[in-house]
């Protein structure tokens, strides 16, 4: 009989939510300082993960969840672009991002 194994699990910042690992999109503070959607998932820096949907990054933002989670105040042309990444992404990716 083989072993199942576990499947990573995250929490999303926006609706704390436990979801697998690669249903979220995650967002990393890199060492210099700058926030990006990480697509591979390996990025070095500080992550947070959000469910590919706006009303989460809206969440996420708005409770300043997202920033206590980068442990970076983020600046309003940042947020503007990941916004418009995270609209661009599909809602079901299935680790594709």
């Amino acid at each position: 009989m083989a072993k199942m194994r576990k499947l990573p699990q995250r929490m999303c910042v926006g609706c704390r939510q436990m979801k697998n690992k690669k249903e979220l999109v995650r967002i990393v503070r890199t060492p210099e300082g700058g926030i990006e959607i990480d697509r591979t998932g390996k990025r070095a820096g500080r992550g947070a993960y959000i469910c590919p949907d706006q009303e989460c990054l809206d969440q996420a933002v708005k409770g300043k969840r997202l920033q206590k989670a980068l442990e970076k105040e983020i600046p309003v042309e940042v947020l503007d672009r990941v916004r418009q990444e995270v609209s661009k992404l599909p809602p079901e990716q299935n680790g594709v991002y």
